[in-house]
């Protein structure tokens, strides 16, 4: 589940984080821009904007804000350590230039694995009636985020009280949250909010043809339990061919059973409307838009917002075939599933093949982390 929302400055960056705010570690190992394999094929004029979009974003914040990433991190975890490299983006010319110059890569020592994510397009209605009877549910004005006395940030709701763990998915099912107003909008299936919620952020076809978008806005504090996991120990799936598609097949041929095994994960997310432009894709917990096949979402007790990576893995092509895949991505968004060093889940865009790639995409491969040089040490190539 990728975190897909909009909040003030300092509260997006610092207050958006993981479960576990601790900062993880991280081996690193420094290396050169000629052992990144394919560095010289890579498309460097598509890179500028979202070069842009990250330092206009960074300029934003106060320098001393925490961006996340392991403590052995060399630089790169306040927004004042990209200072000097934003200062003089907005006259690069040369992008391949510019990021040797202002960047020094470290692989991960560790085997990478990719995942994918993308824009699900699901019908909807924004009255019920019909087939349209599967609320979407607005973030309830009793869900809190507290700071418990061990000073982890706890999820839940204030009771006589006493703050007590927020309402499972198997209690809002049965309609603990009725009657509070809190429908943004009616699905036809409660597959397509499960898949929904899964994803973060969906565009909502309406029946006149028109869309919306819905994104992230909190989230019930509960763990988060993988269906295709259950499935496989259940004997209901082999693991060889657990995918997106085969978890809605079962879960739509086994009607008696889908709700009870959807309830198995008791996570339960809550969006707001998100009147950006569809033209572009969901707002990342990093503030900025995300961009197909450049954006990914980390865990940012590793790798800091904004962070250039180097990705080198395999992507499913158009005959479902694994192909080489090497390209610069960015650290905008984070993801409930996404968990420690070499982990990150690429955002594939939306409609059909974005689904699709994003379904089929469970990859190993490398990953190199490109963090700002200091003042001092930038270098030319």
């Amino acid at each position: 589940m990728r975190k897909l929302l909009t909040l003030t400055a300092l509260a997006l960056v610092a207050g958006c984080a993981t479960q576990n705010d601790k900062s993880s570690s991280l081996s690193l190992t420094a290396t050169g821009f000629d052992a990144l394999t394919g560095w010289e094929r890579e498309d460097f004029s598509s890179l500028l904007p979202v070069l842009r979009q990250n330092c206009h974003r960074l300029t934003q914040l106060p320098p001393e804000t925490p961006l996340g990433g392991a403590e052995t991190l060399p630089y790169g975890r306040e927004a004042g350590d990209w200072s000097a490299a934003c200062a003089v983006i907005e006259t690069a010319t040369d992008t391949r230039t510019y990021l040797q110059t202002w960047f020094q890569p470290y692989v991960v020592d560790a085997r990478a694995f990719y995942s994918g994510y993308f824009e699900p397009q699901i019908e909807a209605s924004l009255t019920r009636g019909g087939p349209y009877q599967t609320p979407v549910y607005g973030r309830p004005q009793d869900l809190v985020r507290t700071k418990a006395t061990n000073g982890q940030m706890v999820t839940g709701r204030w009771e006589n009280g006493q703050f007590k763990p927020y309402y499972d998915r198997a209690q809002i099912d049965a309609g603990v949250l009725n009657g509070q107003g809190l429908e943004i909008a009616w699905l036809k299936s409660p597959v397509d909010l499960f898949f929904l919620q899964i994803q973060g952020s969906g565009r909502l076809i309406l029946p006149d043809g028109s869309q919306i978008r819905v994104g992230y806005d909190g989230k019930n504090g509960l763990p988060y339990v993988p269906l295709g996991r259950v499935l496989v120990q259940e004997n209901e799936l082999a693991s060889s061919s657990v995918s997106m598609d085969s978890i809605k097949g079962w879960l739509e041929t086994h009607p008696d059973r889908m709700m009870a095994m959807m309830e198995r994960n008791p996570n339960y997310v809550f969006f707001r409307r998100d009147d950006g432009s569809l033209a572009q894709g969901a707002t990342g917990a990093f503030g900025v838009p995300l961009t197909a096949g450049r954006s990914v979402a980390i865990d940012r007790s590793v790798v800091p917002f904004a962070t250039p990576l180097w990705v080198e893995t395999k992507l499913p092509d158009a005959k479902g075939q694994p192909a080489p895949w090497q390209h610069l991505v960015f650290a905008q968004d984070i993801g409930t599933d996404i968990k420690g060093a070499g982990r990150a889940d690429l955002f594939t865009g939306w409609g059909a093949f974005a689904q699709y790639v994003a379904g089929n995409l469970h990859e190993g491969g490398r990953m190199v982390i490109l963090l700002p040089r200091p003042p001092a040490v930038s270098s030319a190539p």
